[in-house]
Order: C-alpha cells, then structure tokens, then sequence
C-alpha cells in the first residue's frame, strides 16, 4: 500500500481583517477571538466564561428583568453606535420601571466578512457604556452567520435589576388630572438615525439623544415618592405611542399641548421639511412621566437638576375620554384627535 507522503490538509488560515465562520464553530478559532475581541473588551471579571450559567447571588428586593434587540441601521449615527444603544435600551427600560439595573446578558450575532476592526468599535463603545451605567455584562453568547443572512450585525440583551420602592401605579390607574411631563426634546434619535441613513445632509445635522435615564428617573422618583405614577421611555412610536398605551390601560385621554413639546433647532427643521410629525419619532434618551397635578412643580425641578433632562416641561394632562384616547390642541388653538401609529413610521431606529 502505497504512502500519502506529499499530502497536506493545513489548518483554514484565519489571517484576515474580516470575521469567517471559524470564528462562531466553537473551536480553538473562535475561543481565541472571544478572549481577543469580546472578553479582552468587556473585561474578563465580569463575563463569567468558566460556566454556562452566571451566578448572580441574592436580591435585596424585588427582581426586574427586561429583554430587546437592536438592529439599527446605518450602526454608527451622529450621537451614538448600535453597541451604547443596546446597553443604554434595556438599562432605560429598567430606569423608567423604578428598577436599579444591575446585570445584563448580551448576544452579538454577526455576518460574515463582517469587518473585524469595526467589530471592535462596537463591543468597546458596548463596554464603555456598560462601565458608564454601573451594570455588569455577566453573561454572553456569539453567532456568526453566512454572508447576507443579517445585515451585518444584529445586538440582543437582557437586563436585570431591583425595584426601589414605592413601586409606581402604573397607566392602569391614571386619573384625570395627572399631568404629562416629558424629560427633554422629542424625536431626536429618531431624525438621526433618518438623516444619516439616507445622507439628507442637513446643517446641522440632528444628533441622536441615545443615553441612560438613571440618574434622571431616580431623581424624580426620590422627589416624588408616590406621587409619581408612570414613567414611559418615548422610543419606537415616540410620545404618540406612550400616550396611546396609557389611554388605553386607563380609559381616560391623553391630552397634548403642542405648543409645550421641547424641540431642538435641528429636530424642528427636519420635521417641517419633511412634513413628520415629531410626536411619532422615537427618542433613546427622553422619557415620558404621569405625576400628581399639585407636584408638576417640583417633578420639573427635580428634573431640571440632572443634566439629561434640564429640558424638561409639562406637555399635557389626562382628561376623561370624550372624542379620542388622545387630543393634540395644535397652534391654531384646536384639539385634534392624534391618530395611534399603526407602525413605526422610521423602520430600524433601534
């Protein structure tokens, strides 16, 4: 039987720029590129590799947990990147639930040929924005699919946190007379990510306000203690949504004075150009609040002290459901009804 001398079935060369599917098969290649690329990043105390399950200890309270994914497009936008979005999404998510965010899970399915470098932009700005939120990425997994089965990268995340009381009513139990406050100008990450998609190229241009409402939603939850009642972060469906779902949990209207909505310069211009409405474009860094009518007052104060929300200003109340679930009373002086968005009227923002 004659030898195989001269035969050679070396190892698949991994020296390139862009991520190959030896880099999702679970062998030697791909544990190299976690440590590398994601563990080196995020920081190897935290990501517990060593099992399949992260120990998260006891609570002291109850435990709030939330889940979403992100897909925005293009992933780097004026004011903010697919990786800070993802962490600051499900960490607003907890804040405006009166839940401190503590541990978050987070999942990166990537294509392939996906460029390396801009795959290590991302998970640095994810772990600068975790460092910047005090929560901890404890837990992770990483696909990397065939070449055009996602459009590039797509970002999923759980968070999980702990309930500072008192717990809020929540929308179910609004009563007429509460007022709407909103934490800072609306629509902007929205416009953002619109205008930088499709380079419309206006000057200025509008900035994404992607950033985390702890700090925010804390301090009015301290200020008003019981006496606050809901909290909404205004993404996808933006301030027209939030109002259409606490309509309808509370059988009462939402009522929007629009002379009242805080607008940037630049969020204006894009919105009159285009002829969007800017109570249904999403923001990732503004929240919408239901407070008792007689602490409007000092919600605004309490506000107006942090940084993120020094814009903020009553924008409506809640009234009893007449015409519709929600009435806009425009410049002319009249209430108009606000139709509910049937989807979102800019795809992939988040």
């Amino acid at each position: 039987m004659k030898s195989n001398q001269g035969v050679n079935c070396p190892l698949p060369s991994t020296a390139s720029d862009r991520i190959t599917l030896l880099h999702g098969e679970g062998g030697r290649v791909m544990r190299r590129f976690l440590r590398e690329r994601v563990l080196g990043r995020l920081g190897e105390y935290d990501v517990q590799i060593d099992a399949d399950a992260a120990d998260l200890g006891q609570f002291e309270g109850e435990v709030a947990i939330t889940t979403d994914s992100f897909v925005v497009s293009p992933r780097f936008f004026p004011g903010g990147d697919i990786g800070s979005l993802c962490v600051h999404g499900v960490v607003n998510d907890l804040s405006v639930s009166c839940a401190t965010p503590k541990y978050m899970t987070l999942a990166i399915i990537v294509e392939e040929g996906f460029a390396i470098s801009e795959f290590d932009r991302i998970v640095d700005r994810i772990a600068g924005a975790a460092k910047a939120c005090a929560i901890k990425i404890v837990a992770g997994d990483t696909k990397v699919v065939p070449k055009n089965s996602v459009d590039g990268m797509f970002l999923s995340a759980t968070a999980v946190g702990v309930f500072r009381e008192p717990r809020l009513v929540g929308p179910k139990r609004l009563k007429t007379g509460a007022k709407l406050i909103v934490s800072g100008p609306i629509g902007e990450h929205g416009f953002a990510v619109l205008c930088a998609r499709e380079s419309l190229g206006f000057t200025p241009a509008p900035k994404s306000d992607s950033s985390p409402l702890q700090l925010a939603t804390m301090a009015l939850h301290a200020a008003l203690g019981s006496d606050l009642f809901a909290m909404r972060d205004a993404t996808r469906g933006g301030v027209a949504a939030v109002c259409h779902e606490w309509a309808e949990a509370c059988g009462n209207a939402m009522w929007i004075d629009e002379s009242q909505l805080p607008l940037s310069d630049s969020a204006r211009g894009v919105s009159e150009i285009l002829g969007l409405d800017p109570l249904f474009v999403a923001g990732e860094g503004v929240f919408v609040a239901a407070v008792a009518s007689h602490r409007a007052d000092d919600a605004l104060q309490a506000l107006r002290r942090v940084e993120i929300s020094r814009h903020a200003c009553v924008i409506g109340e809640v009234q009893p459901c007449r015409v519709s679930p929600v009435l806009v009373r425009r410049g002319v002086g009249v209430d108009q009804p606000l139709d509910e968005p049937l989807a979102a009227m800019l795809p992939r923002i988040c």
